[in-house]
């Protein structure tokens, strides 16, 4: 199968890969979250299907968005629609994920990464919410979704910071579940899916249920407060250095303004 920037293969071993086609950097848009979420959907129903890979071509995982001078991105669809109204629909699938991280997780590319119920990371991979340092404030439910992999200390260094993590740091963290050299993260994510899969695919769904308890939920409050957050800061000029220091590969120069 295949959905526009995405390549569906179901396997018949129970495990499905998507792969994301939109190399070398795989930055985020919403066609690609509209077709991860229709993909999802139809992947829940689908008997064939107990776990999936979740994984891209080129050289990184998902780069985030792709911020132009202006300040705008591909990220936002027809109406302003963008990946962060959407984002809250992948959450509430059912099927295990699990993500090949080959290079960078970064700003809603980390957020995507955070989806999937286990990361496996090549020693080249970086992660990294990246906002604060474009003047910016984190989006992806990431609120919700990083402290619950690395704690609230560890996600707060993250997201004041910037800090990019490797591989192995990542591992050390709980960020990612499994390290793998660079040529075999699908083949090592491939494998832990099949582990899954081979268990009850209803016990597996009903365990996936009770262990994520009410993220679903906050997945939608903090949504909301991500995106207003987002809105205003984006009318300042802290925004526009931000960006602008990104495109020359500099470092920015913030003015509290």
């Amino acid at each position: 199968m295949d959905h526009g920037k995405l390549g569906i293969t179901i396997g018949d071993d129970y495990v499905t890969t998507i792969e994301i086609r939109k190399p070398p950097n795989n930055h985020i848009d919403i066609d690609i979250v509209d077709g991860l979420i229709e993909t999802l959907n139809d992947l829940d129903e689908d008997p064939r299907c107990r776990a999936i890979v979740l994984c891209s071509e080129g050289k990184h995982f998902c780069a985030g968005a792709d911020f132009r001078r202006d300040g705008s991105t591909e990220a936002e669809g027809i109406g302003n629609r963008s990946v962060y109204d959407e984002a809250e629909k992948l959450f509430a699938t059912r099927t295990p994920i699990v993500a090949a991280v080959q290079g960078a997780a970064v700003g809603a590319g980390l957020g995507l990464a955070m989806v999937a119920d286990f990361r496996v990371a090549a020693p080249e991979a970086r992660f990294s919410a990246n906002f604060a340092r474009l003047g910016f404030h984190h989006g992806f439910v990431l609120s919700a979704t990083l402290p619950r992999a690395i704690g609230h200390q560890r996600a707060l260094e993250m997201l004041y910071t910037g800090q990019r993590l490797k591989g192995d740091e990542a591992l050390a963290i709980g960020l990612a579940d499994r390290l793998a050299p660079l040529a075999q993260v699908r083949e090592v994510a491939h494998q832990l899916a099949v582990e899954i899969a081979t268990s009850a695919p209803l016990a597996v769904e009903s365990i996936r249920q009770t262990m994520r308890g009410d993220l679903t939920d906050l997945v939608r409050t903090v949504k909301e407060r991500e995106m207003g957050e987002q809105a205003w800061l984006r009318t300042t000029n802290d925004w526009v250095e931000g960006v602008a220091a990104m495109a020359e590969r500099r470092t920015p120069n913030f003015t509290r303004s």
